[in-house]
């Protein structure tokens, strides 16, 4: 079975931006800059070179993420590739490679965290219980959308 899971470890370039959906369900995207540094063999100069990831992610752990992170925060992402396409309003076509995060934590190789668990709504869920329910399930990250998350 093909599989596309992906875990990038990496610096938040931007403040995370929070939605809501027409169906009340939460939507983050965030962008994280991920440095890769060697030594080149024949010059022994240090090389490096920076990707950048757009992340998106929903429900109760968008929220969590949002309240949690800022720009130049460290974070652990794993989630899975996905290509997005959309028309512009003139008309282009555009496209983006990004990972749907599973999960986004902070990373704890130069920093501490202090884990503050956001408390159960009905259910057993830990969105807010103030959304509707669509918005309070716990279900996978894949989601059809009437509307462009961002």
């Amino acid at each position: 079975m093909p599989d596309n899971t992906i875990t990038v470890v990496g610096n938040v370039t931007r403040d995370p931006e929070l939605k809501f959906l027409n169906s009340g369900q939460a939507a983050i995207r965030l962008s994280i800059a991920v440095n890769r540094r060697w030594q080149n063999r024949q010059t022994q100069e240090w090389e490096e070179r920076v990707s950048y990831f757009e992340v998106t992610g929903y429900g109760s752990m968008a929220e969590n993420a949002a309240n949690s992170l800022q720009k130049g925060a460290r974070v652990v992402v794993t989630g899975r590739l996905e290509q997005r396409s959309w028309e512009t309003d003139n008309g282009d076509k555009r496209s983006i490679v990004e990972i749907n995060a599973d999960e986004i934590a902070p990373s704890l190789r130069w920093a501490t965290a202090v884990i503050t668990r956001t408390p159960r709504a009905e259910g057993g869920n830990f969105a807010s219980s103030d959304r509707p329910a669509a918005a309070r399930s716990n279900e996978p990250t894949t989601y059809a959308f009437d509307e462009e998350p961002f």
